[in-house]
């Protein structure tokens, strides 16, 4: 099965006040096209540290990370966002949707960018699969922070992405609407043939996955 993503002796420092901390120590592994893969450890083991890595916003201190070929090492900033427009659905904890934007605007903005024909219908249906159909017209200052969250996992899926990453993606969610959103975003993944890595706390939600990979205190558990 073809390599997605190979990250290759992986380790990320901060020097704090003189002080070097290590965050990821020697993380190497691969994720393969299609494959679903849920990152689980306890706070601070460095989970959210790594997905912001392999999606390019942070740079490691050592080692590689290879995404389609493409060393994110030998490329610039620009290309790297421009890799991220195309390839990659992100979902963070923060939301990060656009605030003059309504939830059905916020959805169609990665297919207007990508030039994705019909978007205002794809946006829509999605909205409906994840029950907010009747909150497409409001803005992000008018939704809960649930239903915010469920927005961002809209427009993360919302371009048919190589890959999705996604941190804590049901942790703002009661459980009827984790339900609802863990099913459409592993059925998602499946049907469209997406890659996803997930960063959960969510054991039930993790065993759904194809592969675990444990982070205690920096580095893959073995």
């Amino acid at each position: 099965m073809k390599i997605l993503y190979k990250l290759d002796n992986i380790n990320l420092n901060y020097n704090v006040n003189g002080n070097d901390i290590r965050v990821l120590k020697n993380i190497n592994f691969e994720i393969k096209k299609n494959e679903r893969v849920a990152i689980i450890g306890e706070s601070g083991s460095g989970k959210t540290s790594l997905l912001m890595l392999m999606s390019g916003l942070e740079n490691p201190s050592t080692g590689s990370i290879i995404f389609q070929n493409i060393d994110f090492a030998e490329v610039s900033e620009e290309e790297k966002t421009a890799i991220r427009k195309k390839k990659i659905g992100l979902i963070f904890q923060q939301f990060y949707l656009i605030p003059n934007y309504t939830a059905l605007e916020n959805v169609m903005f990665p297919m207007q960018i990508n030039n994705i024909k019909n978007e205002k219908k794809k946006a829509s249906l999605i909205l409906s699969d994840i029950g907010l159909d009747h909150r497409k017209n409001n803005l992000p200052s008018e939704l809960s922070g649930g239903e915010q969250q469920r927005v961002a996992i809209a427009r993360a899926i919302s371009f048919n992405p190589d890959i999705i990453l996604a941190d804590e993606p049901t942790g703002n969610l009661d459980r009827t609407n984790t339900e609802r959103v863990s099913n459409l975003l592993l059925d998602y993944s499946k049907t469209k043939k997406i890659s996803l890595v997930l960063v959960t706390h969510n054991i039930n939600l993790a065993k759904k996955c194809d592969r675990l990979i444990h982070l205690f205190d920096g580095k893959i558990k073995k």
